[in-house]
């Protein structure tokens, strides 16, 4: 025992996250082992008492969801960067876009891109449908539960992360979305809640979605002749090797391998699409795929608000399907959020909105349609029904298709190597987001705890197979889903209220007692106005003229008490003026030489006064919050003295005032 809490205490475990997570982790495991007929009863009741009186919760929460994110698009936040004013994208479009491409794929794609079709093409509650509208009501279904709802979800998780970490240097952790309504509590027991919500909804999302990895790479096998049979030994097995592959690979750092493995994954997923786009009915799959995105669009508000609370016949479907994908989707969007905000620096609200809901949700509409349409028109003109027959053999449906097709042995096997490949790469993500919660965004942790997690995803996971298999899986997520839903609603608060106050920030202007400098200088300025500058210029510039500035006004504001400091650093030139404070932002005013490039035309124009060389050097202020800066090139040692003044007058002003101390609080930021 005392080497265990040693263990313990030498780890960078955040006791307030994990001592709750792993007593109700470890809870459900416990239960479920010794009493795993008593914990299968215990969780269909509980199932069922949330689909009776809960659905509409996930309903609404998705619904929101979807309409704070189209409402911050098209309004005048959509235009704010997510980090300083100047950020650039620390990555390409294209790279950017192709990393949104892998983070919507994943096995829940391989799992349901034909067994879900087809279950909702031969679901009995839609049996007085004709076949035609069953089977464009697959599509649409199945396009609702994959596309713009599904990753709003992970949208919203994303947009706060990036907006609060980036905007405002805060730790790239769940508890700082809610620094807007928590401020410096988010760093106790408020803040220890949040994450233990993302942590255990994390965790069982993940496990649900290894799960249908196992069950599937199960079926695969048997398929292709590698495994005799199905059942709980076999999948037992699978696991453990899957694991254990997955911990090696994140405790030892070889991220080129996995990096590699998982390019050759998309590419290996698009080629076997492409070859039942070629080899399938293509005419009839581009044809559906443009009806099935008409159809969507159609009708998309109504899909948003259903609940089928007046339709008592299909309501099981719609919690079998609707709720717990809205339930998985959610326990997944800390996972998700989190790499997408890690790949998002520099975009604006709007490009990573827009982004983020459109290009991963065309792919999958893509992607379904060429599975799910394949397989109902193949269970209409060639299977005779044997597929619509097997949809409650969910895990055989893809290699059973797989089999009315040209070469299905060798498309079997390329399907088994892209589940197993996701699953193996989602098991090692995996791990490290978990890590990432339960140790608050620690730099740097120690390897057994990645494998710590890595064994206690495949413990649960074998436990809750073996006590209600998929069921048992879907069941925990639909309940660690529930407060983290909550949770998110609250993002969106919280989001809502910093975006309205950075609005009031960046473009508060001066006070009325402030003004421009007149035009009792103007030849002087003139004659700098038409002068192109080299660095040592405006290096003597900034010692003659702005030092001199600076620490006059440094001397005065010392003699009436307010401590201000004065700092430069050499060539090319810079000098600020900087004011400290203990609880709130240090007042920075700070002037910089820099370089600014001269465009050809101006350089060859013959009626100014012609440049040496493209690049000119302008003195350029900046300050302590990151604004843009402007130059100062024309001003006086006085203007300049004047217009510091200005600035330090709008600090205190913004200061002062409650809703501004997102912005001025430096206590947290200094942690």
């Amino acid at each position: 025992m005392y080497k265990v809490k040693q263990l313990f205490l030498a780890s960078t475990f955040k006791k307030g996250i994990v001592i709750p997570s792993l007593v109700f982790i470890m809870s459900v495991t416990l239960i479920a082992s010794f009493f795993p007929n008593t914990a299968a009863i215990l969780l269909s009741n509980t199932q069922n008492w949330i689909f009776t009186n809960l659905n509409w919760l996930y309903v609404c929460s998705v619904t929101i969801f979807v309409f704070f994110l189209l409402i911050l698009f098209f309004s005048k936040y959509g235009s704010i960067v997510l980090g300083d004013d100047d950020s650039v994208p620390e990555h390409s479009f294209f790279s950017w876009v192709s990393m949104l491409f892998a983070a919507g794929m994943g096995i829940g794609l391989m799992y349901f891109s034909v067994a879900e079709p087809i279950s909702h093409f031969s679901e009995p509650a839609f049996s007085e449908l004709s076949e035609v509208q069953r089977a464009k009501n697959a599509q649409i279904f199945t396009f609702f539960h994959w596309g713009i709802h599904a990753w709003a979800i992970y949208a919203v998780v994303g947009l706060a992360l990036a907006y609060f970490t980036y905007r405002y240097k805060l730790p790239l952790s769940l508890r700082s979305c809610f620094y807007p309504i928590l401020k410096n509590r988010v760093n106790g027991v408020a803040g220890d809640i949040i994450d233990s919500f993302a942590l255990c909804s994390t965790f069982f999302g993940i496990t649900t979605t290894l799960g249908f990895g196992v069950v599937q790479l199960n079926a695969g096998l048997v398929e292709v002749g590698v495994l005799q049979g199905k059942g709980f030994g076999y999948q037992a097995a699978i696991i453990l090797v899957i694991m254990i592959i997955a911990i090696l690979s994140a405790t030892s750092g070889v991220n080129k391998g996995v990096k590699f493995l998982s390019q050759l994954n998309i590419v290996s997923a698009i080629a076997l699409m492409l070859f039942i786009l070629i080899l399938g009915p293509t005419v009839f799959l581009l044809g559906s795929l443009s009806e099935g995105i008409g159809y969507y669009l159609t009708q998309f508000l109504r899909l948003t608000f259903d609940t089928h609370a007046y339709e008592p016949a299909s309501q099981p479907w719609f919690f079998k399907w609707t709720i717990l994908y809205w339930a998985w989707w959610i326990s997944w969007s800390p996972f998700v959020g989190l790499f997408i905000a890690n790949i998002s620096r520099g975009r604006t609200i709007r490009e990573f909105i827009g982004a983020v809901l459109i290009i991963p949700t065309a792919f999958n509409f893509i992607w379904m349609t060429v599975f799910g349409n394949s397989a109902i028109w193949l269970d209409q003109h060639a299977a005779g029904g044997v597929l619509s027959q097997m949809a409650d053999r969910t895990d055989e449906l893809l290699f059973k298709f797989l089999s009315y097709l040209p070469f299905s042995g060798a498309s079997s096997i390329l399907a088994i190597f892209i589940i197993f490949i996701f699953f193996v790469t989602s098991a090692d993500s995996g791990i490290f987001v978990m890590n990432t919660i339960a140790t608050n965004n620690a730099k740097k942790s120690p390897k057994w705890q990645l494998a710590f997690w890595g064994v206690l995803l495949a413990l649960l996971a074998l436990v809750l197979l073996n006590a209600g298999g998929l069921g048992s899986l879907q069941t925990m997520t639909l309940i660690t889903a529930l407060p983290f839903s909550v949770i998110m609603i609250l993002f969106c608060y919280s989001l809502a209220r910093g975006l309205i106050v950075d609005d009031y920030y960046h473009t508060k202007g001066f006070a009325p007692a402030a003004h421009n400098w007149s035009g009792e200088l103007w030849k002087e300025r003139l004659t700098r106005i038409l002068a192109f500058k080299s660095q040592t210029l405006v290096d003597d510039f900034i010692l003659q003229t702005v030092s001199p500035a600076l620490e006059d006004l440094a001397g005065e504001l010392n003699q009436k008490g307010v401590v201000a400091a004065i700092s430069s650093t050499g060539s090319p030139t810079r000098v600020a003026l900087t004011i400290r404070h203990e609880l709130i932002e240090d007042f920075v005013y700070g002037v910089a030489n820099q370089p600014k490039i001269i465009s050809d035309f101006l350089v060859n124009e013959d009626n100014i006064p012609s440049a040496q060389d493209s690049k000119t050097y302008i003195p350029i202020t900046y300050f302590g919050d990151n604004r843009l800066g402007y130059t100062i090139e024309y001003f006086t040692k006085n203007e300049i003295i004047a217009d510091v003044l200005k600035q330090y007058e709008r600090f205190l002003q913004l200061s002062s005032e409650v809703k501004n101390e997102i912005f001025t609080d430096a206590t947290l930021k200094r942690r």
